[in-house]
């Protein structure tokens, strides 16, 4: 693999890389309360002023961006990680952005009469609805429970699939949609769960905590983050601590992992014309890289 190079810098906590129609880079920042935009010759603008914390993008269907927003962070002077929920935090939420006006428009704050907490990442399926993972937001002595949900982007239904998790974060889909992947960050886990329908899964008995089947962990302190699927069926894993992107093998073998000049990488995608270009979200430092990888990504559904 090549080195990777920084394309643009100076972003709040960047996450959720997700590439529009007309060639720019989306990308969320989550310290920032905002969706930037960047170009290929990485200048930088504001795509949408959102406020709360915004986290992963995914364009829908329509070419509008779906963004899980975790309802903001509390963030002191020289710490990049947040620390609770911000002073103004109600609640997390789905939302739809225009990528060309920047007008957003709140699609979820809850499912089933329970709030959102702090949705993280979502992924859409050929059917064009999409799974998404609430991380469930952290205080100073508790946490709120994670889950994995299903919804529709009009807004008109949401599916509790998964319930709880203790911190699902990244999530993807399968070449052929058949699976979806939850990356469980504190414990660095990485679950599987067979999909028999747009928000069906099939769930596995008793040990299993939640009906997911464990694909890989890994062993000391790592922590999981999003991640991103290959053509081949690989999974990339965003690796926060020892600052990484973890590949695993859908049988579970951990590949490799590729070292990354940031203790936080926490998002991949994949891009380009060969889709072998990866855009990095470098979060301690603030940085979106770039880089070839050695396989071609799995094209999203929808993307441009």
């Amino acid at each position: 693999m090549t080195e990777i190079q920084i394309l643009a810098g100076g972003f709040g906590f960047p996450e959720g890389p997700a590439l529009l129609a007309d060639g720019n880079l989306a990308v969320t920042e989550i310290a920032g309360r905002k969706v930037s935009r960047i170009g290929p010759d990485g200048t930088v603008s504001v795509l949408a002023a959102t406020g709360g914390g915004p986290n992963g993008l995914a364009v829908g269907p329509d070419g509008a961006l779906y963004c899980c927003d975790n309802g903001g962070g509390m963030y002191r002077p020289g710490h990049f990680m947040a620390e609770g929920p911000a002073a103004d935090y109600a609640g997390g939420m789905v939302r739809r952005i225009d990528p060309a006006t920047g007008v957003f428009r709140t699609l979820y704050t809850e499912c089933n009469g329970h709030r959102l907490s702090a949705p993280n990442d979502l992924v859409f399926d050929k059917a064009g609805g999409f799974w998404f993972t609430d991380l469930g937001k952290r205080y100073a002595r508790g946490r709120d429970h994670g889950g994995l949900y299903y919804a529709l982007p009009d807004g008109s239904r949401i599916v509790e699939a998964v319930y709880p998790i203790l911190s699902p974060n990244g999530v993807g889909l399968s070449p052929d949609g058949g699976t979806v992947y939850v990356a469980d960050t504190e414990p660095a886990r990485l679950w599987a769960f067979e999909v028999t329908g747009p928000g069906q899964i099939r769930k596995l008995p008793f040990p299993s905590p939640h009906g997911g089947r464990l694909v890989a962990g890994l062993g000391g302190y790592q922590r999981f983050d999003s991640l991103a699927v290959t053509a081949s069926g690989n999974i990339c894993v965003a690796t926060l601590v020892t600052g990484c992107i973890t590949v695993i093998a859908p049988d579970g073998r951990v590949l490799r992992q590729v070292a990354m000049p940031d203790t936080h990488p926490t998002n991949i995608c994949f891009g380009g014309p060969d889709m072998r270009t990866a855009y990095i979200s470098l979060s301690e430092t603030g940085r979106i890289g770039v880089m070839a990888w050695d396989e071609p990504g799995l094209r999203l559904n929808f993307q441009p």
